[in-house]
């Protein structure tokens, strides 16, 4: 079994349909994290996708394209989850 090293806060556990996204600042757009993590091939695609209303941030449905998501948010959609982490406090 690999385990992470003490103190490393990386959990390198697999769950089957969760991905950590790390950003680089203090946060990404809702729309543009849907291309950055492969949900939407386009923009047009991501703002139908998160006004339909499927996309969930926290547990509840979002139909903001321009939502801030911030280091430990969670989005789902479909299948996938997503754990947001900034590159900053890893």
């Amino acid at each position: 079994m690999d385990k992470a090293r003490p103190g490393s806060g990386v959990n390198r556990v697999s769950v089957p349909g969760v991905r950590r996204i790390k950003i680089s600042g203090e946060f990404i757009k809702l729309d543009a994290l849907l291309k950055f993590a492969s949900i939407a091939s386009t923009g047009g695609e991501a703002k139908i996708l998160i006004q339909s209303g499927e996309v969930f941030v926290g547990g509840e449905p979002c139909t903001q394209r321009g939502r801030k998501i911030r280091d430990g948010d969670i989005v789902r959609y479909g299948g996938e989850t997503l754990v947001i982490r900034s590159s900053s406090k890893l």
